[in-house]
């Protein structure tokens, strides 16, 4: 199966995880952004985009998560930018979390196996999370970082990791989320990846300053086989 991995940059930012979300069907993009750079996003990872605000901001991946099954937002969320979301989500499951932790994508990282959430989540947000996702919930920190959506990217097909990452926790990693994990960074040396890494398993967009041994890792750990 061919997997593009294309650079890109958000309003001259190359932090491109911070703008956008993406699952397999559909991507999430801030309003603003020429049609070009709209049709390039839904071209490179084979998804319908919805251009949106949440909170009356362009910053959807950092207040967005979620896997094939379901989406989690942020509170702080519009009710017309929710309702906006639900129809073009259809059947998938909707959750805005009740927490006063707002930086939903820095906190949460999933496929349609797991999710690895903020280790201080309490005890009923986490379960309302696997009701949402239809996937198990692990709390715990990585490299003694507690945001890990922000230093973890995970797909069915492979994840990448804060290069700091020791083995015991890529092997964590790999036994929750059943695929290979391989240590990583972006845009020149950035260890938290998911800043400037959005990926599905159809494709790749990274920031513009990434470097082509980090794009050959993304390819080796993300193109299905």
């Amino acid at each position: 199966m061919q997997f593009d991995i294309v650079k890109i940059s958000v309003f001259g930012n190359n932090n491109i995880g911070v703008y956008i979300y993406a699952n397999d069907s559909m991507a999430f993009a801030p309003q603003g952004l020429q049609k070009s750079d709209i049709e390039e996003i839904s071209q490179v990872l084979g998804v319908d985009v919805m251009e949106i605000t949440l909170a009356n901001t362009s910053l959807i991946g950092v207040l967005m998560s979620g896997n094939n099954n379901g989406i989690v937002l942020s509170r702080s969320v519009y009710d017309n930018e929710l309702n906006a979301i639900k129809k073009f989500a259809g059947d998938l499951n909707t959750l805005v979390l009740p927490s006063r932790s707002n930086a939903v994508g820095n906190l949460i990282v999933a496929n349609d196996k797991a999710a690895l959430i903020y280790p201080y989540f309490e005890d009923d947000v986490a379960k309302q999370i696997e009701d949402t996702l239809g996937v198990e919930t692990f709390k715990s920190s990585i490299v003694g970082i507690a945001t890990v959506g922000a230093i973890v990217a995970v797909t069915n097909a492979g994840g990448l990791v804060h290069p700091d990452a020791s083995d015991d926790e890529i092997k964590f990693l790999e036994s929750i989320f059943k695929v290979p994990f391989k240590t990583g960074t972006i845009n020149f040396g950035i260890s938290f990846v998911r800043t400037g890494l959005v990926v599905n398993t159809k494709g790749a967009l990274v920031g513009q300053e990434t470097t082509g041994p980090e794009i050959a890792r993304i390819q080796m750990i993300f193109a299905m086989q």
